[in-house]
């Protein structure tokens, strides 16, 4: 019930050159582009034995208009489901991994930031910070026994981890209880152990117990069947150390100091009544998100005590701002904006690539493409290296324009026991997934 993350891709073009390339057309309608992807997946004799024995869409059913929306199979009797944990090979041991334990927290921290996600030329890998994994990890409601993780019996070393946490997501007018299934990691010298389908089903397991029957997940691979394939988008914010990492490449005819000038930006942010978000905002941030997150066909369903903890602003976790019209004091528009640092590998100079990545953002009286200027020149002032995107919700309208340019990765959303009819443009979907 779940995969991991996309890598922190560089970009393929630098956006000087205004390339219009993006490996996904966007005259393709979402089911013709997944029906590409599809013998991509296959190559080489793979295929997904386990992914289909799992209630997720099948390829062989795509375009099928007869299959119901909703559930794919219904929820079984609580009593008859399993109660003991799946058996793992007999070197290793379940864990329940307490985000609490300050010693713990240090062992997740390490197995992830030496064995998750890199990007294809082994040059970055996420690492996330401890106080990131603690935010993503213990929102409103969460369940402890959700943070699973694999041991080797002799050592006691923790050596595998996956995660789910709990989730409100709205699909057109359906409010669901979903996990939300995240930090998919095996170390690397075990990836033959074929490990992650028993944690997989395990995590299944322990989210039906809590009466749950749907997840939604992210992967950088193509699975069976992703509801949309989205794009990430950079825009770089200290060009020349992108440059000198590998990030990215110095344009066609574009010197060091062009590219600077190219990329940089005003001082401060240009709206009036541009501000950190505080305490007090959260009532009027959740009437304006909510607001805004209905005209999508997915998107989570946030009360205040989910905006109070996945918005307001944490140290080196989340940023977020708002606009405060100086007449009224109404809040009327927000952004946000979450820090992944990448390890640089291999480089000399520098071991730490710092991003933001664009989280929600609702212009109701701010342009949109003045808003995210606006949180470009904020995330400058902390320091961040690159700023990144996908282009779900309205983002595909500022990224040429602001100088974002097209990354090589893809990343693909998918539902676990909850068929979508047809697949959704990215446009569509409202939920950024940590």
């Amino acid at each position: 019930m779940g995969d991991n993350n996309s890598p922190p891709e560089s970009p393929k073009e630098n956006p000087d050159q205004k390339s219009d390339s993006n490996p996904v057309a966007k005259n393709d309608s979402q089911l013709e582009t997944i029906v590409k992807l599809i013998p991509d997946s296959m190559s080489m004799g793979k295929r997904h034995k386990f992914w289909e024995t799992q209630p997720v869409g099948q390829f062989k059913d795509i375009g099928d208009s007869s299959l119901p929306e909703g559930a794919i199979e219904p929820p079984t009797p609580l009593s008859e489901v399993k109660q003991e944990p799946y058996n793992l090979p007999t070197q290793f041991e379940w864990t329940t991994c307490d985000m609490d334990s300050e010693e713990t927290c240090t062992e997740v921290y390490n197995l992830l930031k030496n064995n998750y996600v890199e990007d294809d030329e082994s040059m970055f890998r996420f690492n996330y910070s401890k106080e990131f994994l603690r935010w993503a990890l213990r929102p409103p409601g969460y369940y402890p026994s959700w943070h699973i993780g694999v041991r080797a019996k002799t050592s006691k070393r923790l050596v595998a981890f996956i995660t789910g946490v709990p989730a409100r997501i709205r699909v057109r007018d359906e409010v669901v209880k979903m996990a939300e299934i995240n930090f998919l990691c095996v170390h690397k010298k075990l990836r033959s152990k074929r490990l992650a389908p028993v944690m997989i089903k395990e995590v299944t397991r322990r989210v039906h117990l809590e009466n749950i029957w749907q997840a939604a997940y992210t992967a950088g691979v193509v699975l069976p069947t992703p509801i949309t394939t989205c794009q990430y988008w950079h825009r770089s914010l200290n060009p020349k150390k992108l440059i000198d990492v590998g990030f990215s490449r110095l344009g066609a005819r574009m010197t060091m100091s062009r590219t600077i000038k190219l990329y940089k930006l005003p001082h401060s942010p240009a709206t009036p009544g541009f501000r950190k978000m505080e305490c007090r905002d959260v009532p009027a941030v959740t009437r304006l998100i909510r607001n805004y997150l209905s005209q999508f066909v997915v998107a989570p369903d946030l009360d205040e005590n989910d905006v109070e903890h996945w918005l307001l602003p944490t140290e080196n976790v989340v940023d977020s701002y708002l606009v405060e019209s100086p007449e009224t004091h109404e809040i009327t528009d927000f952004c946000s904006f979450y820090s992944l640092p990448s390890s640089i590998l291999g480089n000399q100079a520098h071991s730490t690539l710092k991003a933001a990545y664009s989280y929600y953002n609702v212009a109701a009286k701010t342009p949109l493409l003045q808003l995210m200027n606006d949180a470009l020149i904020v995330a400058k002032q902390r320091d961040f290296d690159v700023f990144n995107a996908l282009d779900v919700m309205q983002n595909e309208t500022f990224l040429k324009e602001l100088k974002f340019g097209p990354g090589d990765g893809q990343l693909h959303y998918y539902l676990y026991n909850y068929r979508l009819r047809s697949a959704m443009k990215p446009s569509e979907l409202g939920l950024v997934l940590l």
